[in-house]
């Protein structure tokens, strides 16, 4: 994994940092982790970033002394892992069929310790308004939206939105990632086309109030009290849109990371982790989120319960301004892996 031009961070620690130390990362033994299945590709439309991921987690593994083999459950029987006596599994698979709570509790039921989130908390944050939902009972700020069933398509119906939410509007699938069947509407005849394109991977269409301000992303890792928040990033894409392509493809987006100052940095960190926390995440994960430019006001977007490792993911960047390297994180991701059975 290589270091990307557009990316700026704070002066980076050592790799024997504080948090470096606090992760016992150097105490880890590679060996220990017996046999590794590395869960990437799949079936969903982020195949192709998943694709991306696990190809770099598996080459860090492997360069760990970490006993890892590709497996593709788009392409292989998920029942394979417990034939062929698998250990542990690290879930670099991203959006349906992956990031879900579906593989989860397959594993679940194989017994086979995996990474990341269980079966519930998994399932929640990959419905983004299930996922507002909650963080609004626990009083987490997070925009208003609009929701749409597949027999409330009509265009009248459609044009209303923007009544209710203003313009521009964010119009999503609540089940996808990596900004697949987005966009964003700057009129009212641009309505009926957004719908319509995000109802083709979804049977609910969110139609999201727009946040003018700063795109930050926060990595976490952990679990519950114990939980810690990786160093924030800010985005800074061309014209403003960080949609598929500036995610993966394009080195012009800007990475600002760990440039917040640090009272800002913190009350960011203890938003992410309260919206971490509220949703039962473990393992690691990452929060989205907006400040408003007007006021300064954060607002939760959607929690990432299996991100991106490619060479544009945002937290490998969030972790090497940490003083953890990409094959550090990835050792230290796997040995945290368990089953929600375990204590």
């Amino acid at each position: 994994m290589t270091t990307d031009l557009n990316t700026t961070t704070s002066s980076a620690p050592a790799s024997d940092s504080a948090l470096y130390q606090h992760l016992a990362i150097a105490g880890i033994d590679a060996r220990a982790m017996g046999k590794v299945a590395v869960l990437f590709g799949g079936d969903s439309a982020e195949r192709e970033v998943s694709l991306m991921s696990g190809s770099g987690v598996l080459d860090a593994l492997r360069a760990e002394g970490v006993d890892a083999h590709a497996f593709d459950p788009g392409q292989r029987n998920l029942l394979e892992l417990k034939a062929q006596g698998f250990q542990r599994a690290f879930i670099a698979l991203h959006g349906r069929h992956g990031e879900d709570g579906t593989v989860q509790g397959a594993l679940e039921l194989m017994g086979i310790p995996y990474t990341g989130s269980g079966v519930m908390a998994s399932a929640i944050a990959m419905d983004k308004i299930t996922t507002k939902r909650v963080w609004l009972a626990d009083r987490l700020s997070t925009p208003r939206w609009v929701s749409l069933k597949r027999g409330e398509l009509q265009r009248e119906r459609v044009r209303a939105v923007p009544d209710e939410l203003g313009l521009p509007i964010f119009v999503k699938p609540p089940h996808e990632g990596s900004s697949i069947g987005a966009s964003k509407v700057m009129g009212y005849s641009d309505m009926q086309k957004a719908v319509e394109l995000a109802a083709k991977y979804d049977a609910e269409v969110l139609c999201e109030e727009f946040v003018d301000g700063a795109e930050l992303t926060c990595p976490v890792l952990g679990e519950g009290a114990d939980a810690i928040a990786l160093p924030v990033i800010e985005i800074r894409a061309e014209g403003g849109n960080y949609d598929y392509q500036n995610k993966y493809f394009t080195d012009t987006t800007q990475y600002l990371v760990g440039q917040l100052p640090p009272d800002e940095q913190t009350r960011v960190q203890d938003l992410v982790l309260a919206a971490y926390r509220s949703l039962g995440a473990r393992g690691w994960g990452r929060v989205d989120l907006m400040r408003r430019k007007s006021d300064g006001r954060l607002f939760l977007l959607e929690i990432n319960t299996s991100p991106g490792m490619t060479s544009h993911s945002l937290v490998p960047k969030a972790a090497a301004a940490a003083g953890i390297s990409y094959p550090k994180l990835c050792l230290y991701l796997l040995s945290q892996a368990r089953l929600d059975s375990q204590a």
